[in-house]
């Protein structure tokens, strides 16, 4: 058994049965439905109905984790003996993660024969989430704590991920998109196809006309980096809001262009990402050689 645990936060995105059945302990963002404050439980079955309320026209509000929350979860790991490594979303997009860096340091001088790690994964959602799965799977194979870290950080900018949205109402609530672009852009009927860079913010790569083509295009990216590497075996996360017949188009288009590739698994996303932006929004996670816009 391992000496050191593998702790993350809500917003990788991960089902509750995965993280159960791994004991991954995380913990959870909230959220506001009208006064209603809730906290992602990270069940499909929640996520599900959120994104059916959404469509009814609720109007999801997130909250940050405090320094003061963070302090209590790392206290809660290190209670019991154990070193801890914590993954959470990236420090560009949420200041979270500040919140969680500022703990740790308090943290640490009440436990100074404990080591706590705090990275910054320059990943979000299904991204954040492939980290965690795959350095708990070196945790469970025996890797030291060292050792699983530094794999981390080698290998966490190859994760790639692309997204693509239907509502651009949802970004310009959240100050990504001016007033005046939703406007034209419902209009004409762009569709953002957006990636997350080396940075670990959330930029367009491209806009294009109709849903369809944005799919397409996320298809042609995914397609690209497959065809740089040897995909073999090389698994890939597609998460969705309420879009799974746009998911299973491209897992099923994935499987015919490169029968060689792993699985490919299909899960609802999670309810922070969702909140900001919208059902419809799609998004494929796979380690490759590099980020790319296209």
């Amino acid at each position: 058994m391992a000496d050191y645990i593998i702790a993350t936060s809500s917003t990788s995105d991960l089902t509750r049965d995965w993280l159960d059945s791994h004991k991954i302990p995380f913990i959870p963002y909230t959220f506001t439905i009208g006064n209603d404050l809730h906290e992602d439980d990270c069940r499909e079955e929640s996520r599900a109905a959120i994104y059916a309320g959404m469509r009814k026209g609720d109007r999801l509000k997130t909250s940050m984790i405090n320094e003061m929350m963070y302090a209590d979860f790392f206290r809660g790991l290190l209670d019991g003996g154990k070193d801890v490594i914590y993954l959470d979303m990236s420090r560009e997009m949420s200041v979270s993660y500040e919140n969680a860096h500022k703990a740790a340091e308090t943290v640490r001088a009440e436990y100074p024969d404990r080591n706590l790690y705090i990275m910054d994964t320059l990943c979000i959602s299904g991204g954040l989430g492939m980290l965690v799965q795959n350095m708990v799977s070196r945790m469970e194979d025996g890797m030291s704590f060292d050792d699983v870290i530094a794999w981390g950080e080698a290998n966490k900018l190859k994760i790639a991920h692309r997204f693509t949205v239907d509502d651009l109402n949802y970004l310009k609530a959240g100050g990504r998109v001016s007033n005046a672009s939703a406007l034209v852009g419902s209009i004409l009927n762009i569709k953002p196809v957006l990636y997350v860079p080396d940075r670990g913010t959330l930029d367009v790569a491209k806009k294009v006309r109709g849903r369809k083509s944005a799919l397409n295009l996320i298809l042609e990216s995914v397609c690209h980096d497959l065809s740089d590497t040897d995909c073999t075996g090389t698994e890939i996360h597609i998460l969705h809001a309420d879009c799974l017949d746009d998911a299973e188009f491209i897992r099923d288009s994935i499987k015919e262009k490169f029968p060689q590739v792993g699985n490919i698994e299909i899960t609802s996303l999670g309810v922070v990402i969702g909140a900001h932006c919208g059902p419809g929004l799609l998004t494929v996670f796979y380690l490759c050689n590099g980020r790319t816009p296209e």
